[in-house]
C-alpha cells in the first residue's frame, strides 16, 4: 500500500515544533567520519583522532589515530596524499572491546577497553575493510552457531601493489582469539569460505545487520543503476552460514524509479503479519534539484523462499564459474514520505506505531509517525541548524533510555530527544502533541515505561490524523421520533480491560438520555433522546467522559441538520460536519448510519461555491526564496486578487497550514506576510471570502542567515559610512539593527554583497563598541563580530599650492584609528561667493601623528579660496588655511621652559623609583617574615595541641534494621525504596499477598526460573548497570524470608559469572558491581552482617565520626565552601584561614512567655564562627549534655548577644554586613566584637521581636552571593584590611592534616581492628562460609596463585561491604554526613583498603598527601590482614547445616518487615518487559514446559490486574 504525497514536504505542524530544545552537543576538531553508541559511551571518529564520551557528551577521551605508513617506504601511485580513514568503528559490547580498523600499512586493526580507549588490547596488521579512503566498507557482528564473528564487505584496494590483496567481496572474520585460526582470521573449519562478485565494479556497501537468524547485506550497484539486498541464513559455522547466499533486488518506486539507496534502518520488535521482517531505505534519484529527489520506502525483506540452490546474478559462494540466475523484485509495502534530500534514517516502533527519524541534507532532524496501516501522520521537525550541513548517513537511537537520537553534522555531535512529553501540561496537551511515545499517566504526561502503573497510560488512537480527541455524529430515526448522539473519544488504552469508560449526557434540564440508550462501550458511547428536546435554536449538550481516573467535559451545540442552508461553500460545508451532521450533494443533511468518519477538510474541500467571485490567478512570490524565520512584506504578483481576504500557507500532506492577513490590493498585486517554517518547499494559495483557497504557487524555506565580519570593522560617530556585511543566505537579510539606535536600517543587496549605512551615534569622546545584528523576519540574529565607533575625523588646518592652472591643496588630521579611504571623503574650495569648487581626492599619507590628505581643484586660474568644506559621512567640516609659522622670538623664550621641564620630570622620576624599590624591599621582608611565623606556628600548634576528644557520646543513635538494609539495597532512596518498607505499625502485622504476587512468589523459588530470568536480562544491551542493582534488591526484598534459597541462588549465579569468557583475567572479578550477582553479593553480605556490626563495629565506628566531627570543630570551617583547617583530606584543607580565638559562651534558653531563662549553658565556639555555626554548635552541646535534641530546630531558632544590658540580635547577613564588589561577607561572633564568657540568649522563631527569616542556604545562589573565610577574587584597598592580604601557602597548612591523623588515630585503629579481629578465635559465620566458598571454586577451576584468591575476598568482604560502611556512616546511625566529614572518610577508606593490597609501591612527594598520611601505618596493617586471613582459613569449617540454620535465624528475626508484594510488583514490570527474552532463555536452558506454563499463568494475572494489592 503505498500513501501518496504530492510534490515537495513543507514541513512540521509549525505549533508543535520544539526544535533545538533539550539537545546536548558536541563539536570536534575535524569533521565526524564514523561513530557508534556503546552502553555507556559514545565513540567518534574524525580525521586525526578517536573520542570517547559519556552518553550526554561528557568525560571526554582522546585517541590520536595511527599516522599513515606506506609499505616499503612506497608512495601512493597517484599523486593524491591518503589520510588515514577509519573503515570499521565496531563496539563488541558481549566481549566489552572496540574493534577499530583503518587504512595505515596494508589496512590496520586494533582492538580497545570499550571503557576505556586508551587501553589497547590488541594490534595487529591486516586488510579488513578497503584501503581506498574513497571506497565503502562494512562491518557487523553476527552470531553464528555458538560464536560470534565479525562479517566485513571490502573492495579490492588500488592504493599500491605492495599489499597482498584478494578478490573476497565478504567474509566471516573471528572476534575473538580463542577461535579457529585466531583473532580476525576469515579461515573456516577446513577452508576460508567467501563471497566474491561475478564482475569486478565498484560496489556501495550501505547497511548490513542479523535478525533473528538471517543475516541482511544491502548494496548499491552503480553501474547497473539497481539496489541489490543479499541474506544468508545463520548455520552451524563459517562455511554452512555463507553458502546459503540469497537474494532480492529493490524496486523503488512504481513509476518513479529511485536507483540508489543512501540509508536504511531494520525495524526492531515484533514485525507485520507472520512475524515478518520490515526495513526501511532512503532512495534517491541522484537528481538534487527535485524536490521529491528522496523517497523512504518500508519493505517486508522476510527470507520466505524455501532454501533452494540459487545462483544469484552478481554475486556467488567462492566459485563465479557456475552460472548466473535471476534475482527476486522485492517492491514496497508503502511509501512514507518523500523529500528534497533525505540522507539516513533511524526506525523504532513503538505499540502499533512506526516512528521514523529522518535526517536530510539541509540540517534537520524530522520525525515521522506512520500508523499499522502505514498511513503516515503530520512530521515534525525536532532539530534544524541554521546552516546547511547534511545529517551523516548513520544515526543511533541511545540504547540505556531509549529516548534520544544521535546525529552528526558535519564536525558536530547532537543528542536530541525522541519526544517532550513532560512539557505537556494536561491530558488535552498531551493529546494535541499526536506524538506515539507520549501519553497521560494519572497525572502528567510521561513515556510509557515512565508511568509507574502500565495500566494507566492513556495514548493517542492507532490511525494517524484526528483533529479532536473527542468527535460526535447525530443520526434521526426513520421514522423521525429518536435521534442518536454518538461521541467517540480517539484514545487508546494500554489496560483497556481494568480502567473504567463511561458517559454523562446533560442539558440545562439534567439528564438527557433514555432508558434504551445502548452501554458504553469503549471508546462510543450513545444517548437516544426525542426529537422534541431538539428546539429551533440548537440544544447545548455536556457530555462529562470518565476514562480511568480522568475526567472529560465536552460542550456540544447540536443543530437540526436541516437548519444548515445556505450557499454550498466550503464555510458552510464545516459548520455542518463540525456540527455532527453529514454533507453531500452540496447540502447538510442528516448522519445516516452507515456514515465514515472523513476528515472535515476532505469533505469540504471539494465543495463548489455559490458565490461569484473571480478566481485568483497567482503569477509570482517575491521573494520565493526565504529564511526559515519567514518574511515581512512579501508581494504577491498576479490577477483577479480584488476579493482575497488572505493567503494560506500549507504543506502538501495537509499539514500546519497558516493563514496570512493581505493588504495593498490592487488587483494585481498584494501584500502579505510569510510566516517562519521549515526547510523545504511549501504551496501558497489564496483565500477568498467564501473559503475557497485557489491559485497555485511555491514558497521555499532555505537556512538562516549568518553574519561573520564587518568591513571596514570601525565607523565615525556622525555615522553613515558603507560597510560591507560578510556571512552566508544574506539574500534573506531584511535590514541591520544596532543596539544604540534600535531603529531597522535599510539594506542594499547585490552581486552577492550586502551593506548599509552607519546610523549616527551621539555623544561619544572615546572608541566604543556597537552589537550588529541582522533583522530577518521577526527575528534579529547578531553578528559575530562588532562594530568600533570612534570621534569624528579631526582636520586641523590646510595649505594650497598653485601649480599651474591647478591648486594642490594638503589637508592636515589628527592620525585615528578610522582607516578612511579618499572614496570617503568630500573635499570642496569654498570661494568668495560661497560657490563651492570640487576637490578631486588624489592619495592619503599616514604617520603617526597627522595624516596628510591631499586633493586638488583643477583651472582654478580665477578662483580665490577662502576655506574648505569637507564631508566624510553625515560629518561636516568647514576648514580655513594654515596660519604663518610663529616668530623666531617666541621659540627662542619657549625652549628655557621646555629644557627646565625635561629635567625636573627627570628628577622626580628617579627620586619616585628610589622610593618604590625601597618599599617593595620592605613588603618583601614582611612577606618572608609571615611566612617564617606560620612555618614557626604549624610546629607548635602541632607539638602543643592536646588530643582531648570526648569518648563520652551517649546513646549510639542505631538505625532499625529495615532502614539500615534499604539504605544498603537503594542507596539513591525514591518511591521503590520508600514502598518496599512497611510503615511503623505494619512491621507486626504478616500480609497475605494477591494470587498474582503469591505466583509470582512461587515462580521465582523455580531456581531454574530465577536464573535464566537473571541471566535472560543481563544479556539485553539497554539493561543498564543501574537496573541490574534495581533487580538484585528487588531480588533480595522478596526472597529476605528464604535467605537460605537466596543464598543458594547467589552461589549459582557466581559459578556462572565465574565461567563467563569476559571474565579471562581472574583478578578483575568482583572488582565492580556490573551484574546482578554482584549487586546480591552486597545486600547478602549487608544481611548477614548487620548483627556484627551493630555488636561489635557500631561503637567504634561512631567514636571515630564523632571524633573526626570534634577535631573539624575546633579549627575554622568556611560556611560557604564548607572547607575545614582541621582535615584529613588536602581538597577540604581551609588553608586561606585567617587568625581565630577560642571561646566560651554561657548560652541562655528562653522558657515561658514571661522572659524568663534557664540556667547558663557552656558552649565552646570560635569569634570567627558565623551564626549559624554558633547555633549548630549550641544544638549540639545541648544534646551532649542532656541527652536528647532542642525542641526547636536550627532554622527556627534566633539568638541574641547581651551587650550593656540590652540583648542585640544576631544575624547571618545585616545592614552592618560587610561587602566586596557585589558579594556579602557572612557576619561573625567577631564582626559583633562579641567578647568571650558572654551570654548568649536563644529563642524561638514566633518570639515578638523577631521577624521571619528563612536560611540564607536556601538561596540558589549561595555560594556566589556570600563569603565567609575565603575572600572573593576582587581587587580590594590593602591598607583597609592588611590582615585579609596576608599571603597564605596551602603547603604551610598541610601540618593540619597530621596533626587531625594524630587526633583520632587511636579511634581509627581501634575501628581498623575491630573489623579484621576475631573475638574468641571466630569471625562472624557469613565470612567464614563464603571465604569457604571462594577457596573451594579456586580449587575447582585449578587456580594455584593464591594472589587471586585473596583478591577475590578482598573485593567481596572489604571493598563490596566494609568500605560502603566507613564511607556512608548514615547507613547505619540517624545522622547526617557533611562534605568535610566526607573528605575525611575517604581518606581512611583508602587506607583500610590499602591494607588489604597485595602491591607495594615507594610513594614519593609528588603522590597525594591522601596516600602519604597512613604510609608509615599501611605495612603493619597489612601484617594484621594478612593474619586475619589465614586465621578465618584455619577455623574449622561450618557445616551447611550449620549456616542454614544461621540464615533461617536472621530471615525469622526480621520478618514482615518488607512489603514483599511492593518489590513483586516492580520484578513484574521487568517480567512483562523481557517476557519474550526470558521465554525464549528458559527453552534454550531445557525448563520443563510446566514452568513455561507457570510464567504464562503469572502474566496472565499480572494482566488483569489493575495493580497489586499491598494492603
Amino acid at each position: 500500500m503505498t500513501y501518496e504525497m504530492r510534490a515537495v514536504f513543507w514541513g512540521v505542524l509549525l505549533a508543535c515544533v520544539d526544535w533545538g530544545r533539550g539537545q546536548e552537543n558536541h563539536t570536534f576538531d575535524g569533521d565526524v567520519r564514523d561513530f557508534a553508541i556503546g552502553d555507556r559511551s559514545v565513540y567518534v571518529v574524525t580525521d586525526d583522532r578517536l573520542y570517547q564520551l559519556n552518553h550526554d557528551f561528557t568525560n571526554v577521551i582522546k585517541r590520536d589515530n595511527p599516522k599513515v605508513v606506506y609499505p616499503k617506504q612506497e608512495a601512493p601511485l597517484s599523486n593524491e596524499t591518503y589520510l588515514f580513514k577509519v573503515n570499521i568503528l565496531l563496539p563488541f559490547i558481549k566481549n566489552e572491546t572496540l574493534i577499530i580498523c583503518g587504512t595505515t600499512k596494508c589496512g590496520y586493526c586494533e582492538i580497545l577497553d570499550l571503557n576505556e580507549i586508551s587501553k589497547s588490547v590488541y594490534s595487529e596488521d591486516i586488510e579488513v575493510g578497503s584501503l581506498d579512503p574513497g571506497d565503502s566498507t562494512i562491518g557487523f557482528i553476527v552470531d553464528v552457531g555458538t560464536n560470534s564473528y565479525i562479517m566485513t564487505g571490502r573492495l579490492q584496494s588500488g592504493v599500491h601493489n605492495a599489499c597482498a590483496n584478494t578478490d573476497r567481496l565478504l567474509v566471516l572474520r573471528n572476534s575473538l582469539d580463542g577461535q579457529n585460526g585466531g583473532i580476525f582470521s576469515d579461515t573456516g573449519e577446513h577452508v576460508t569460505p567467501y563471497i566474491d562478485a561475478r564482475q569486478k565494479e565498484k560496489f556501495q556497501f550501505v547497511d548490513g545487520f542479523q535478525s533473528n537468524s538471517h543475516i541482511y547485506v544491502f548494496l548499491n550497484l552503480p553501474k547497473k543503476r539497481k539496489v541489490r539486498l543479499i541474506w544468508f541464513k545463520s548455520e552451524n559455522n563459517k562455511a554452512s552460514t555463507l553458502e546459503s547466499l540469497n537474494g532480492a533486488t529493490l524496486k523503488c518506486c512504481g513509476n518513479m524509479e529511485r536507483r540508489e539507496l543512501l540509508s536504511s534502518s531494520v525495524i526492531q520488535g515484533p514485525g507485520g503479519l507472520h512475524g515478518q521482517v520490515l526495513w526501511a531505505g532512503v532512495f534517491t534519484d541522484g537528481n538534487t534539484s527535485d524536490p521529491i529527489n528522496t523517497m523512504l520506502a518500508i519493505y517486508n525483506i522476510s527470507s520466505t523462499r524455501p532454501h533452494l540452490k540459487y545462483d544469484d546474478p552478481d554475486f556467488c559462494y567462492e566459485d563465479c564459474a557456475m552460472s548466473k540466475g535471476t534475482t527476486l523484485n522485492l517492491q514496497p509495502e508503502a511509501v512514507v514520505f518523500q523529500y528534497s534530500s533525505m540522507t539516513s534514517v533511524l526506525a523504532v516502533r513503538h505499540n502499533s506505531w512506526l516512528v521514523f527519524f529522518i535526517g536530510t541534507g539541509d540540517g534537520q532532524l524530522i520525525k515521522l509517525a506512520v500508523d499499522k496501516a502505514y498511513k503516515p501522520a503530520c512530521p515534525r521537525v525536532l532539530y534544524k541548524s541554521d546552516d546547511d550541513r547534511r545529517v551523516f548517513p548513520k544515526m543511533h537511537l541511545d540504547p540505556v533510555d531509549r529516548k534520544h537520537v544521535y546525529m552528526a553534522l558535519r564536525n558536530q555531535m547532537i543528542r536530541v530527544p525522541m519526544a517532550q512529553c513532560s512539557e505537556h501540561k494536561s491530558l488535552k496537551d498531551c493529546w494535541s502533541a499526536q506524538d506515539p511515545f507520549c501519553g497521560w499517566c494519572e497525572s502528567r504526561c510521561s513515556f510509557q515505561d515512565d508511568c509507574l502503573q502500565p495500566s494507566a497510560w492513556i495514548s493517542i488512537s492507532e490511525d494517524s490524523q484526528q483533529q479532536n480527541m473527542v468527535s460526535y455524529q447525530v443520526e434521526k430515526s426513520s421514522s423521525g421520533e429518536k435521534i442518536t448522539l454518538t461521541v467517540k473519544v480517539h484514545l487508546t488504552l494500554n489496560g483497556t480491560g481494568s480502567l473504567t469508560f463511561a458517559c454523562n449526557f446533560l442539558n440545562r434540564s439534567g439528564h438527557m438520555c433514555d432508558r434504551t440508550t445502548p452501554a458504553p462501550a469503549f471508546p462510543r458511547c450513545s444517548c437516544l433522546f426525542s426529537s422534541d428536546q431538539l428546539p429551533a435554536g440548537g440544544l447545548n449538550v455536556t457530555v462529562k467522559i470518565r476514562v480511568g481516573k480522568q475526567n472529560l467535559a465536552e460542550k456540544l451545540m447540536l443543530t437540526n441538520c436541516l437548519d444548515i442552508t445556505g450557499p454550498p461553500t466550503s464555510a458552510l460545508c464545516s459548520q455542518c460536519m463540525t456540527a455532527g451532521c453529514s454533507w453531500s450533494n452540496d447540502a447538510c443533511s442528516w448522519t445516516p448510519r452507515s456514515a465514515n468518519s472523513d476528515p472535515i477538510q476532505d469533505v469540504c474541500r471539494l465543495s463548489q461555491s455559490g458565490l461569484n467571485y473571480s478566481e485568483p490567478v497567482i503569477f509570482s512570490i517575491e521573494p520565493s526564496v526565504l529564511s526559515f524565520h519567514g518574511r515581512n512584506h512579501a508581494l504577491m504578483n498576479g490577477e483577479n486578487l480584488d476579493h482575497v481576504i488572505k493567503v494560506r500557507i500549507q504543506g502538501h500532506m495537509n499539514c500546519s497550514l497558516k493563514e496570512s492577513p493581505v493588504w495593498n490590493h490592487t488587483g494585481s498585486s498584494l501584500t502579505f506576510h510569510i510566516p517562519g517554517g521549515d526547510k523545504g518547499s511549501v504551496s501558497v494559495c489564496a483565500v477568498l471570502p467564501d473559503g475557497r483557497c485557489l491559485g497555485k504557487a511555491t514558497v521555499t524555506y532555505g537556512s538562516s542567515p549568518s553574519c561573520t565580519g564587518l568591513i571596514p570593522s570601525s565607523t565615525w560617530a556622525s555615522g553613515k559610512r558603507k560597510i560591507k556585511v560578510q556571512g552566508f543566505h544574506l539574500e534573506f537579510v531584511e535590514g541591520v539593527v544596532h543596539d544604540h539606535a534600535p531603529q531597522t536600517i535599510h539594506t542594499n543587496y547585490s552581486s552577492e554583497t550586502l551593506w548599509y549605512h552607519t546610523p549616527l551615534f551621539e555623544h561619544i569622546n572615546q572608541a566604543v563598541t556597537s552589537t550588529v545584528s541582522l533583522r530577518v523576519a521577526n527575528q534579529t540574529l547578531a553578528c559575530s563580530s562588532q562594530l568600533t565607533y570612534h570621534p569624528d575625523p579631526e582636520f586641523t588646518s590646510y595649505t594650497a599650492i598653485k601649480t599651474g592652472n591647478d591648486l594642490r591643496v594638503t589637508i592636515e588630521k589628527r592620525a585615528d584609528k578610522l582607516n578612511i579611504t579618499t572614496e570617503e571623503i568630500l573635499v570642496f574650495g569654498v570661494q568668495e561667493e560661497n560657490q563651492d569648487v570640487e576637490c578631486v581626492m588624489d592619495t592619503i599619507e599616514t604617520s603617526n601623528e597627522t595624516d596628510s590628505v591631499i586633493c586638488e581643484i583643477k583651472n582654478t586660474h580665477n578662483a580665490n579660496i577662502n576655506s574648505l568644506r569637507i564631508r566624510v559621512g553625515n560629518f561636516t567640516k568647514t576648514l580655513l588655511p594654515k596660519q604663518a609659522a610663529p616668530s623666531l622670538l617666541i621659540i627662542l623664550v619657549l625652549l628655557p621652559i621646555i629644557i627646565v621641564v625635561i629635567v625636573g620630570a627627570v628628577w622626580y622620576s628617579y627620586n619616585k623609583q628610589r622610593k618604590m624599590a625601597a618599599q617593595m624591599n620592605k613588603q618583601l621582608e614582611l612577606l618572608e617574615c609571615d611566612i617564617r611565623n606560620d612555618i614557626r606556628q604549624g610546629f607548635v600548634d602541632m607539638q602543643t595541641e592536646k588530643c582531648d576528644l570526648i569518648e563520652n557520646v551517649g546513646a549510639i543513635p542505631f538505625l532499625d534494621y529495615k532502614h539500615f538494609a534499604s539504605r544498603i539495597f537503594f542507596p539513591d532512596g525514591g518511591p521503590v525504596m520508600t514502598s518496599c518498607i512497611k510503615d511503623i505499625g505494619q512491621d507486626a502485622v504478616k500480609v497475605q499477598p494477591d494470587k498474582s504476587c503469591q505466583a509470582l512468589s512461587r515462580l521465582i523459588r523455580d531456581q531454574v526460573f530465577l536464573t535464566s530470568f537473571v541471566h535472560a536480562l543481563e544479556e539485553q544491551k539497554n539493561f543498564n548497570v543501574k537496573e541490574k542493582c534495581a533487580v538484585a534488591s528487588l531480588l533480595t526484598v522478596s526472597l529476605h524470608g528464604d535467605l537460605p534459597y537466596l543464598t543458594q541462588v547467589m552461589e549459582e549465579l557466581l559459578r556462572a559469572l565465574m565461567d563467563q569468557p569476559s571474565n579471562s583475567q581472574p583478578k578483575l572479578m568482583l572488582r565492580r558491581t556490573e551484574s546482578i550477582v554482584e549487586k546480591l553479593l552486597t545486600n547478602w553480605m549487608s544481611i548477614c552482617l548487620y548483627g556484627f556490626l551493630r555488636e561489635s563495629v557500631g561503637q567504634p565506628l561512631f567514636l571515630l565520626v564523632c571524633a573526626l566531627t570534634q577535631q573539624m570543630s575546633k579549627g575554622p570551617v568556611d560556611s560557604v565552601t564548607e572547607k575545614a583547617l582541621y582535615t584529613l583530606n588536602e581538597d577540604w584543607l581551609l588553608w586561606q584561614a585567617q587568625d581565630f580565638s577560642p571561646m566560651r559562651l554561657q548560652v541562655l534558653f528562653a522558657v515561658g512567655t514571661d522572659g524568663e531563662v534557664s540556667e547558663p549553658l557552656e558552649v565552646n565556639a570560635l569569634d570567627c564562627d558565623t551564626v549559624e555555626q554558633v547555633k549548630e554548635k549550641i544544638l549540639l552541646a545541648f544534646k551532649t549534655k542532656f541527652g536528647f535534641p532542642y525542641n526547636t530546630p536550627l532554622q527556627q531558632m534566633h539568638i541574641e548577644y547581651e551587650k550593656n544590658g540590652r540583648f542585640v540580635p544576631l544575624k547571618e547577613v545585616d545592614a552592618s554586613s560587610e561587602v566586596l564588589g557585589e558579594v556579602t561577607m557572612l557576619n561573625t561572633l567577631k564582626h559583633y566584637k562579641v567578647p568571650d564568657g558572654a551570654s548568649i540568649k536563644v529563642l524561638s522563631k514566633t518570639h515578638p521581636s523577631l521577624s521571619p527569616q528563612s536560611s540564607l542556604k536556601d538561596d540558589q545562589n549561595y555560594s556566589t552571593k556570600y563569603f565567609h573565610l575565603i575572600d572573593p577574587d576582587i581587587d580590594q584597598d590593602q591598607k583597609k584590611n592588611p590582615e585579609r592580604k596576608k599571603l597564605k601557602l596551602k603547603e604551610v597548612y598541610l601540618t593540619k592534616l597530621l596533626s587531625t591523623k594524630v587526633a583520632v588515630h587511636s579511634f581509627v585503629e581501634n575501628l581498623f581492628r575491630t573489623i579484621w579481629g576475631t573475638p574468641n578465635l571466630k569471625t562472624p559465620p557469613a565470612i567464614k562460609y563464603f571465604f569457604d566458598f571462594l577457596d573451594a571454586q579456586g580449587e575447582s577451576k585449578r587456580i594455584s596463585d593464591p594472589d587471586v584468591l585473596h583478591i577475590w575476598k578482598t573485593n567481596s568482604l572489604p571493598l563490596r561491604f566494609w568500605v560502603n560502611i566507613l564511607k556512608n556512616p548514615q547507613f547505619v546511625f540517624d545522622m547526617e554526613k557533611t562534605p568535610p566529614l566526607d573528605g575525611c572518610l575517604s581518606v581512611i577508606a583508602q587506607a583500610f583498603m590499602d591494607s588489604f593490597s597485595l602491591a607495594e609501591k615507594q610513594l614519593g612527594k609528588h603522590d597525594p598527601t591522601n596516600k602519604l598520611l597512613y604510609a608509615k601505618d599501611i605495612s603493619q596493617y597489612k601484617q594484621e590482614v594478612r593474619a586475619y586471613y589465614k586465621q578465618v582459613r584455619d577455623q574449622p569449617p561450618i557445616s551447611s547445616s550449620e549456616f542454614k540454620e544461621f540464615l533461617h535465624e536472621e530471615s525469622k528475626k526480621h520478618e514482615n518487615e518488607f512489603n514483599e508484594s511492593a518489590a513483586l510488583w516492580e520484578l513484574n514490570k521487568y517480567m512483562q518487559r523481557y517476557f519474550n527474552e526470558i521465554k525464549l532463555k528458559l527453552d534454550q536452558n531445557g525448563a520443563p514446559v510446566e514452568l513455561k506454563e507457570q510464567l504464562q499463568h503469572v502474566k496472565s494475572l499480572f494482566d488483569s490486574l489493575k495493580s497489586c494489592s499491598w494492603n
